[in-house]
C-alpha cells in the first residue's frame, strides 16, 4: 500500500493544537499519508532558524509536491511581511481555492450555499511594491501581467469542468482600472470564447458583486477574482456560512500544493484547547482528493469522504466548539468526529 508523504507546517499560535487534532482524525480514518513536520512563521524563529520561512521548509515542499498548513501570524502595519505571500510566491502557488458551502447543524441566514472562490494569488497589491515618495505620501503598486491574467483564467475553467460546475462569474473593477482589470476580464473572455464555451461567463462589478452576495450568493456559482478581491470575497462568503472556521482553503501551482486553514493564529486562545480545528480539517479533506487525482490513489478520495461524513455528522449531532455556539473543546470535537468514522 502507497503512503504518500505530506509536509505539515503547524504554524503559529493555535496552529499546533490543530494540526494535532488533524493528525489525530487522520491516523483514525486510516489515510495513506505520513506527514513530515517543518516550520514557518514565528514557530521558525522559536526554533533558532533566522528565516520566518526558512528554506529546508520550502525544499520540502518541492520534494513531496504537497503540503497542509497551520495559520501563520502577520503583524499589522509593522513588523516582518506575511509568510503566506512568501510561500505562494516561492512555489509559484498562484490558484487560491476556496470553498465555501453550508455546514450542517451551522444555522446562518442563508441554506444550501454552494460556492467556489478562485483567486489569482501572485499579482495585483498583494506584490508588495510599495514606495515612499515623500513625507506623508506612499504609493503602492498593482501588478498585473497577461501571463498571470491568462494561467489564472484558463485553470478555473479546466477546474469548473472537472467539478462539473455550470457557471463562472468574474468581479473586477475595470470600469476605473481599465488595464489591469481589464487585462484580467480581457484574458477571461478569451479563455471562455475559445476553450470552454459551454461553461456559463458573467462579468459582475466588485462592489455591485458584493450587494448581490449578500442578498442571494445562490445565483453564484464559482467566482473568479484578482488577488486583493479576492482576499475580500473569500472572507465574505465565509460568513455566509458561519465564519472562517468551516472554511477550507488550497493554494495550488503547476507542481505544488499547500492546503491551509485560512483563519488567523488567534493567539489570544491558543494552548487553552478550545481553538476549532474543522477548517484545517476540511482543508485536509481538499489534499486528500488532490492526492487522489495527481497521484491516481482512490483511497484517498475514499477516506477524505468518510471524514467529511463524520464531522458532518458530528456537526448535526451537536457536536460543536463555542465558535459555533456549542461546548466542545478542540479534543471534544476531534473525539466526536473520530466516534462517527465508521457510523
Amino acid at each position: 500500500m502507497t503512503i504518500h508523504t505530506v509536509v505539515l507546517i503547524p504554524g503559529d499560535g493555535i496552529g499546533p493544537e490543530v494540526s494535532d487534532a488533524v493528525k489525530a482524525v487522520f491516523e483514525a480514518a486510516e489515510a495513506p499519508v505520513r506527514f513530515v513536520t517543518q516550520y514557518a512563521g514565528v514557530a521558525a524563529l522559536d526554533r533558532g532558524k533566522e528565516d520566518l520561512l526558512p528554506a529546508e521548509t520550502v525544499a520540502a515542499i518541492r520534494e513531496h509536491h504537497v503540503a497542509l498548513k497551520g495559520p501563520c501570524t502577520t503583524p499589522i502595519g509593522a513588523g516582518f511581511s506575511s509568510v503566506n505571500v512568501a510561500l505562494r510566491k516561492k512555489l509559484n502557488l498562484y490558484a487560491a481555492v476556496r470553498p465555501v458551502r453550508s455546514m450542517p447543524g451551522v444555522k446562518t441566514r442563508f441554506e444550501d450555499v454552494d460556492l467556489i472562490i478562485v483567486r489569482e494569488n501572485t499579482e495585483g497589491l498583494y506584490s508588495g511594491i510599495e514606495n515612499l515618495i515623500t513625507d506623508g505620501v506612499v504609493a503602492s503598486l498593482k501588478v498585473a501581467t497577461r501571463v498571470a491574467c491568462h494561467r489564472i483564467a484558463h485553470w478555473t475553467f479546466k477546474y469548473a469542468t472537472h467539478r462539473q460546475r455550470k457557471k463562472i462569474s468574474v468581479f473586477h473593477k475595470a470600469n476605473i482600472m481599465k488595464m489591469s482589470d481589464g487585462m484580467f476580464i480581457d484574458e477571461a473572455r478569451k479563455v471562455h470564447n475559445e476553450d470552454y464555451p459551454n461553461i456559463k461567463y458573467e462579468e459582475v462589478i466588485i462592489d455591485a458583486a458584493h450587494m448581490k452576495l449578500v442578498q442571494d450568493p445562490s445565483q453564484f456559482d464559482i467566482i473568479l477574482c484578482e488577488n486583493l478581491y479576492g482576499d475580500l470575497v473569500s472572507d465574505l462568503c465565509a460568513g455566509l456560512v458561519g465564519g472562517l472556521g468551516v472554511t477550507p482553503g488550497a493554494n495550488i501551482g503547476d507542481d505544488d500544493a499547500v492546503f491551509e486553514a485560512v483563519h488567523g493564529s488567534a493567539p489570544d486562545i491558543a494552548g487553552k484547547g478550545v481553538a476549532n480545528p474543522l477548517a484545517l480539517l476540511m482543508s485536509g479533506t481538499m489534499m486528500l482528493n488532490r492526492l487522489a487525482d495527481t497521484r491516481h490513489d482512490p483511497r484517498c478520495a475514499e477516506v477524505a469522504e468518510k471524514i467529511k461524513r463524520a464531522y458532518s455528522a458530528a456537526l448535526e449531532d451537536g457536536q460543536k466548539t463555542r465558535d459555533l455556539g456549542g461546548e466542545l473543546g478542540t479534543q471534544g470535537f476531534v473525539q466526536a468526529v473520530i466516534e462517527r468514522l465508521n457510523g
